[in-house]
């Protein structure tokens, strides 16, 4: 059995740590180094304000390491007050904010990223650059073992630049950067902690702390924790039973930099325990529910060598190591236990040529086991290896940017039972950026990409509660093929920061789920499932979206800024009929002002009634969802606090997520409150 049980993370212990942190200001007294990315934990830099302060950040998931403004393709990122402001339980619900992003929904233990429409195993989950390597791609009720309450910043990739990343990274990459291994020296003692409460109705509480601390020339440390603990939440309707989380992570790292480069360690644990509100049993008879209890170690080498090659050049490495269970448990006794042991590597290495050419090339390949044993192990052990290749160079041609990109993949799975299946992938990318004026800016992305399917889609055979029903696979399924076209317009002066991007894709052999409309009976009959097979067919995915920021004043009553975005996408087979769980429309508006310290928010969104639903699927109503932001920031000596307030479906609407296997079993939260304490030295 892979499953191995190690405690993690005392929540005595944390919650004495965190608040040490909070209540002993001394700890504090330390020359500072370079400031991270949010400004806030140093009084020697400007506190940034606005989301254009992020176009300095540098965006870790391409190899060219380029600031999110001189990118010419579709990228999001998240970090400083605007991450803080988002940050959830789920890595889906955090970046959900993001145009054409949406989150799956298992009840609030589980949020998987929906990017344009896809989810799954098309969208990649990377942990610094390197894949999670979790089992939440083969199940809808497994949670991703990250923690977005530890990123420093979580990029989000979409259309040419998911290349970099392979196979299952054909719908998008989502990337949390948490800088465990410092890639430059650290001064002094620096880092962040925050409390936060919830109330109305959601009860529970999260703590987290973050260390970093160096000589400021050659050695540095670090350390961080989480500990949550969410009861079952409160609907308009009433209690959501069985929807409790807890959660327990936390990581240690070291590293050595200077102007040669970097190398470091470090090591991660994550610990979750949650409900499936799908299966909340009989609480009144004290007949427990479903639940899901979920452990990963992760360890991490990563090293780096600046201007190996000349000035420009640069050389990385990563290594990842996991070792990741979960069982599954109805009420007291196991259930069904997934086990995933996985090894990954990958080297980048930069160039500057003649010609105003920047070129980088790399390498990536992974081996890992996947099993699965109860009355639930739908899908036998495998073994999967992959490969990859890839490149990409850019060049700017006067007003006129350009990047190529290219990528091949091998990748092989080996079941116990003695099936074996080979893919050859590739891929090509093109990205065209033109400054029409200082203001306008005319953006074009295509490329062509394919995909391996994954063990479940290949080897699934029996009962998945999940998705309720009995699945199974086919071994015969062919590689997944999409060609895509994005055209983008992007407006920016000193009153507003616009961009609007439309897009179409094709796929061949697109892979869903089919009802067959046979029925198998389990739990002794006394449970109904309806059979659906894993298969193939063309399909088109189109869709628009866009945000607009306009700085409406700046003057003695403060700063006003007024923020609109929307997205809709539209799933459908080429010969007729619509893809199942496409998420609805979605637009709204979100209206900030900032000033002496205090910055507060209010914002509307509204998500449309989804009724382009598939066969067998029903439709969701639509809803809108208010919330409020509020908190004040002051600076003590060289520490800086904040102190919020969050409001969250103040209007007590009835939500449900059409993408949610369980959205007619399941609402999300009701009214509720959030107040805490951040700490910045």
């Amino acid at each position: 059995m892979l499953v191995t049980h190690i405690s993690i993370l005392p929540r005595t212990v944390l919650f004495l740590a965190v608040s040490s942190l909070l209540l002993t200001p001394a700890l504090a007294m330390a020359d500072v180094g370079p400031p991270p990315i949010d400004s806030r934990h140093f009084k020697t830099t400007e506190v940034t304000r606005h989301l254009k302060d992020l176009d300095a950040v540098v965006v870790t998931a391409i190899p060219l390491r380029d600031s999110y403004s001189d990118l010419n393709r579709p990228v999001a990122l998240l970090a400083g007050e605007r991450l803080d402001e988002v940050r959830a339980s789920s890595l889906g619900e955090t970046v959900a904010v993001l145009p054409g992003v949406q989150s799956s929904n298992f009840g609030p233990g589980v949020g998987r990223p929906i990017i344009r429409g896809l989810d799954g195993p098309r969208i990649a989950v990377l942990n610094n650059g390197l894949s999670s390597q979790d089992v939440s791609t083969v199940s809808q009720d497994h949670s991703p073992a990250v923690e977005p309450f530890l990123a420093n910043q979580i990029e989000v990739l979409k259309g040419p630049s998911t290349l970099l990343y392979g196979s299952g990274a054909i719908g998008g990459v989502v990337n949390i950067v948490d800088g465990r291994i410092a890639e430059a020296p650290v001064g002094g003692f620096n880092g962040r902690a925050e409390m936060r409460l919830d109330g109305g109705d959601k009860h529970g509480n999260t703590n987290m702390f973050r260390i970093d601390a160096g000589n400021g020339s050659a050695l540095s440390v670090h350390a961080d924790g989480v500990y949550r603990n969410e009861k079952d939440y409160d609907t308009p309707k009433g209690r959501q039973v069985n929807s409790f989380i807890d959660t327990k992570s936390g990581s240690m790292g070291a590293s050595f930099s200077g102007d040669f480069g970097f190398f470091g360690l470090s090591v991660a644990r994550f610990h979750d325990s949650y409900g499936n509100p799908g299966e909340p049993g009989d609480p009144v008879a004290g007949d427990r529910g479903s639940w899901l209890r979920l452990h990963q170690d992760r360890y991490d080498l990563k090293a780096g060598l600046t201007d190996p090659w000349g000035e420009a050049s640069a050389l990385r490495f990563s290594l990842g190591h996991t070792q990741y269970d979960h069982i599954e448990f109805e009420g007291n006794e196991v259930g069904t236990t997934f086990g995933k042991r996985a090894s990954e590597g990958r080297v980048e290495a930069s160039f500057a040529f003649g010609g105003g050419w920047r070129t980088a090339f790399g390498v990536q390949g992974g081996d890992s086991t996947f099993q699965a044993l109860g009355e639930e192990s739908f899908v036998p052990k495998t073994n999967n290896k992959s490969i990859g290749v890839f490149g990409l160079a850019h060049n700017t041609f006067g007003l006129f940017q350009a990047e190529f990109g290219a990528r091949g993949d091998q990748v092989k799975y080996d079941t116990d039972n003695g099936v074996t299946r080979n893919y050859h992938l590739g891929s090509l990318a093109f990205s065209g950026d033109l400054a029409l004026s200082k203001q306008w800016r005319l953006t074009l992305n295509v490329d062509h990409a394919e995909r391996a399917p994954v063990e479940e889609e290949l080897f699934a055979k029996g009962p998945h509660i999940a998705t309720l029903a009995y699945e199974v696979g086919r071994a015969d399924l062919k590689k997944e093929k999409a060609n895509q076209a994005e055209l983008g317009l992007v407006f920016r002066n000193d009153w507003s920061d616009a961009k609007v991007s439309t897009y179409y894709s094709r796929y061949g052999n697109f892979i869903y789920l089919v009802d067959t409309g046979s029925t198998w009976f389990w739990d002794d009959g006394q449970r109904d499932l309806p059979v659906r097979q894993w298969s193939q067919a063309n399909a088109i995915f189109h869709g628009i979206e866009g945000e607009a920021t306009f700085h409406l004043a700046k003057n003695t009553s403060g700063s006003w800024d007024l923020r609109v975005f929307g997205d809709t996408v539209s799933g459908r087979l080429k010969n007729g009929g619509n893809l199942p769980r496409i998420v609805p429309a979605r637009y709204g508006a979100e209206l900030r002002w900032e000033d002496a310290g205090w910055r507060t928010s209010l914002s509307a969104k509204r998500y449309e009634k989804q009724n382009k639903v598939a066969v067998n699927e029903t439709p969701t109503a639509g809803y809108t969802m208010v919330d409020a932001h509020l908190a004040y920031h002051i600076d003590v000596d060289s520490i800086a606090w904040e102190v919020f307030f969050d409001g969250n479906n103040l209007t007590n609407r009835d939500a449900r997520v059409h993408t949610s296997f369980l959205k007619d079993d399941v609402m999300l939260a009701g009214r509720n409150y959030t107040a805490g304490l951040r700490m910045f030295f």
